[in-house]
């Protein structure tokens, strides 16, 4: 949908491409026993060198694309515990995301595009592929200040300690949408190179924690989906590369 109605955040009209991560190639184990049933059964994937960004897109970024395409801003834009411009942009669909990435694609010439959900968990786990979470087997609550932190709203990405890869807020802040379809029982078929997900669904795929959850941060393998034209308020994005 386009509209002549411009956003309050303001800034100049040169996109600002993401801060990327190399992800190598590697083999490791997805999924979980101690997790439920749609993280089952573990099984052993191989994915090819590709980046991902290190934070999660930004609103001072999503402005741009707005005022460059005209865009309507998603639901919350100018809301007060949303509108900081190093905030994720949050409420933001499946379509909204991915026309965001084809955007920079094109006004860049780089391949930018949501990552697969096998790439999001191989990036989170930061080469500990047993371990729960990005940082080891402590539970969320170890964290330092977890019990201050996202009182109204989603953090100002890169606060969090990165992970081995170097990538902040993997498992935490917003759910980041995948490029995926989602199936809870795709694990059982799912081929062991590069797996993209099913050829269609009713839900588009998303891993991370989320600021309004009871549990802020999520496990490395923990999945979770909605309906790709849904504008939830803890859903936001980051982008990845193929090489």
């Amino acid at each position: 949908m386009m509209s002549n109605a411009q956003p309050t955040l303001r800034t100049h009209l040169t996109p600002l491409e993401p801060d990327l991560r190399t992800i190598p190639a590697g083999r490791f184990q997805m999924g979980s026993d101690l997790g439920q049933d749609n993280e089952r059964p573990v099984h052993p994937v191989w994915i090819d060198e590709y980046r991902l960004a290190a934070r999660q897109v930004t609103n001072r970024e999503y402005a741009i694309f707005l005022q460059a395409t005209g865009c309507v801003p998603p639901p919350f834009w100018n809301h007060a515990d949303f509108d900081d411009p190093t905030q994720p942009v949050v409420a933001v669909s499946w379509f909204e995301a991915t026309r965001y990435c084809e955007w920079l694609a094109a006004v860049s010439g780089m391949n930018y595009r949501l990552p697969t959900e096998a790439e999001w968990e191989r990036a989170a786990r930061g080469g500990n592929h047993g371990l729960q979470f990005p940082w080891g087997d402590d539970p969320p609550q170890s964290r330092t200040r977890y019990y201050d932190r996202w009182q109204s709203g989603p953090e100002t990405v890169g606060q969090a300690e990165p992970n081995a890869y170097g990538l902040h807020e993997m498992c935490e802040n917003v759910h980041e949408w995948c490029s995926d379809w989602f199936d809870p029982a795709y694990y059982a078929v799912s081929p062991e190179c590069n797996p993209s997900g099913p050829a269609s669904g009713a839900r588009r795929s998303s891993r991370g924690g989320s600021w309004r959850h009871h549990i802020k941060i999520s496990r490395c393998s923990a999945r979770s989906s909605i309906p790709p034209d849904f504008q939830y308020a803890d859903y936001g994005f980051r982008i990845a590369s193929s090489i």
